[in-house]
């Protein structure tokens, strides 16, 4: 067999083995790598690397290795289930780096955290202020998370006693020029409803490049073409508009009318509908 297909093929093979041992070691490391993550998948590579240029000529024995690799990975994932205390042994423990304020100096000299390193973490938090941290801690990936103290942290609905409405997500109704059914569906919709939506602004479906519905039923569109400009979605803003005139034209007929009876009835109605717009109003605007 010639040298370069001898190498084609030891590189297909070990690809499709390294692939089948990521899969069944778990996906965990493709989400968020720990130390030990990091040193198991380079040495799993350097493995490999060398099996397939031949520095380990023996490929029964490079095998063995590769496998013995891949198999204590995949063993050492189930005690890390199973155990606690094996989870602190190879991933760490968490460390508690700022409590109530206080920055704990103890806990970075143990967990070789600078001052700066700290710093640099709590920047990509958009948090400059170390005096706006109440909680900090520091995760087994070295990733620091921390809680503002309550008179810094952002003011939400629930602190401003307003009720909104469940979100089910917004979901691509269109992606690369193809309409995607399984999107539509789950937001209650379907083809004639976006057709009838890209034919108001003059759009087919071959033209846009993505396409997404969020939860109130607006259509954001992006097309292949960035010349042209789409129009921005008006639903909520018209639907706001038409409330707050209907409400102006109550509280009229309830001036002009002469009858006390009618007048009553205009400006409870129109009560009604002012406690409606308050309500919906964070939905709409």
């Amino acid at each position: 067999m010639p040298p370069w297909l001898d190498m084609i093929l030891r590189s297909l093979g070990l690809f499709i083995l390294l692939i089948l041992l990521m899969r069944v070691v778990g996906r965990k490391m493709a989400a968020r790598l720990t130390y030990f993550d990091v040193v198991f998948a380079v040495c799993m590579g350097v493995i490999a690397a060398a099996i397939t240029l031949h520095i380990v000529e023996n490929l029964v024995y490079g095998l063995i290795a590769l496998l013995t690799w891949g198999l204590s990975g995949i063993g050492l994932s189930y005690l890390i289930l199973r155990s606690k205390w094996v989870r602190d042994l190879v991933h760490g423990r968490e460390a508690v780096v700022i409590k109530h304020g206080k920055i704990m100096e103890d806990q970075l000299k143990k967990v070789r955290y600078t001052p700066e390193d700290l710093l640099q973490q709590l920047r990509s938090k958009q948090i400059f202020n170390v005096a706006d941290v109440e909680f900090a801690v520091m995760e087994s990936n070295g990733e620091i998370n921390a809680v503002l103290k309550a008179n810094r942290q952002p003011i939400t609905p629930h602190d401003l006693g307003v009720s909104t409405s469940p979100q089910t997500g917004t979901q691509t109704v269109i992606l690369d020029g193809n309409i995607m059914d399984e999107p539509l569906t789950t937001m209650g919709l379907n083809r004639g409803w976006l057709k009838t939506e890209l034919d108001k602004i003059g759009v087919s479906p071959e033209n846009v490049f993505i396409a997404q519905v969020d939860a109130m039923g607006e259509l954001y569109i992006d097309l292949f073409d960035d010349a042209i400009q789409t129009p921005k979605p008006t639903t909520r803003q018209l639907l706001y508009t038409t409330l707050k005139k209907s409400k102006a034209d109550l509280e009229a007929y309830a001036l002009d009318t002469d009858d006390v009876q009618a007048k009553q009835l205009y400006q409870q109605c129109a009560k009604e509908l002012a406690s409606i717009l308050y309500d919906v109003r964070p939905l709409l605007k």
